[in-house]
């Protein structure tokens, strides 16, 4: 399914299912560690005048080696030193220089997931780049300003802090894929092992969408996947071990083409948002395309293409439908009647249709009135 990365037998718990990742042999030069925040609320300067607010728990710190072969020992997770002073009665913020940024010559902090859905958030963000009549005068002279989108905590989805803290973790397991009720929720994989067993514990403050959250809620278990071995065909322990290792080859193959065969769309874009020392840090969006799963996130690949670093997240199909709508409209120059007509409806139709999907408010009121009385009648 992914280059480097080889699939393992699911453990189910509940509803939630998870899936390890292994390497053969760890990913060379890189290595990643967590550093804890202590202040729960951190604010981003893009760089570009706008800034990007979030609850940010932890950034990851990717360390690599200019290729000497020494051998280097997992960082593991390191905690900032308690404040002596009284915290004051608000709540803290940070202030952070953008998403990704050098910390070292041979260090780069970045915040996971973050720059996904930074990209996501900053989708066509500028708005229309001519002033058609329609649109209101705060959208053409501010954009998509502000853009906010909702998401939950991984220990807000039932079952998930429970299975992590449950589940096995596999020799060699450098990732891991969450399902919830049989839902793809999300891919972590890091370059190591050690790596992977210092930060496997934060996948409880990594952020899920509004459809993995309800899933949790429904409870409904884990179906039922495994494919049992024909005991009368077995007449020695080779013949056991052969059979096994057909089952889990049918499984890993079922699993990479059909459970997880859309967690990377070919029709989608890439970024590429630092460089390490041959290595590449990138995020990437799908193709917004509708009643399907639609996946951002965000890798650090090697020069053979290996997916060393691996964090993604699955978009809502409210947020699918905000994306696509967005994507439609700069295709046609944000033209109301251009693209109303590529979708096969009319401007009043396209003009509630951004209204439901929470972009009404870049519509004149006048506009949006008076596409409202003509839908009525």
């Amino acid at each position: 399914m992914m280059l480097g990365l080889d699939t393992r037998p699911a453990q189910a718990w509940g509803s939630v299912r998870l899936v390890p990742l292994v390497r053969d042999e760890p990913v060379p030069y890189l290595r990643l560690h967590r550093k804890v925040y202590g202040e729960p609320v951190s604010v981003v300067d893009t760089g570009d005048g706008a800034v990007y607010v979030s609850f940010v728990p932890h950034a990851f710190v990717a360390t690599w080696s200019d290729g000497d072969q020494t051998p280097a020992a997992s960082y593991g997770t390191r905690l900032l030193e308690r404040d002596t002073k009284a915290p004051p009665p608000r709540m803290p913020v940070r202030f952070t220089r953008r998403m990704a940024r050098k910390a070292g010559k041979d260090r780069l902090r970045f915040l996971p997931l973050h720059l996904a859905l930074e990209g996501y958030l900053a989708l066509h963000f500028g708005g229309p780049e001519i002033a058609w009549e329609e649109w209101s005068r705060r959208t053409v002279a501010q954009g998509l300003s502000p853009r906010c989108e909702e998401a939950y905590l991984g220990r807000d989805v039932r079952g998930i802090e429970d299975a992590l803290r449950i589940f096995e973790i596999h020799p060699g397991q450098c990732g891991v894929l969450v399902y919830v009720g049989d839902t793809l929720a999300c891919a972590f994989a890091v370059p190591h092992p050690d790596d992977y067993r210092a930060l496997h514990p934060t996948l409880v403050e990594d952020l899920f969408g509004e459809l993995i959250y309800l899933h949790g809620l429904l409870g409904m278990p884990a179906g039922d996947l495994s494919a049992p071995i024909d005991d009368t065909e077995i007449r020695s322990l080779d013949d056991l071990r052969t059979a096994a290792e057909l089952r889990q080859a049918e499984w890993a193959e079922f699993h990479d083409e059909v459970m997880a065969g859309r967690l990377f769309d070919e029709d989608g874009s890439r970024q590429v948002v630092q460089y390490l020392h041959g290595f590449e840090l990138t995020r990437f969006l799908p193709s917004f395309a509708l009643r399907r799963e639609n996946h951002i996130g965000e890798t650090i690949t090697d020069a053979d293409g290996r997916i060393a670093y691996l964090k993604t997240f699955r978009l809502s199909e409210a947020q699918v439908r905000r994306g696509y709508l967005l994507k439609r409209l700069a295709e046609h120059d944000w033209r109301l009647g251009a693209t109303a007509a590529a979708l096969g409806a009319d401007k009043a139709g396209l003009a509630l249709r951004l209204e439901r999907a929470g972009f009404g408010y870049l519509l004149r009121q006048d506009v949006l009135d008076h596409y409202r009385a003509q839908a009525k009648r």
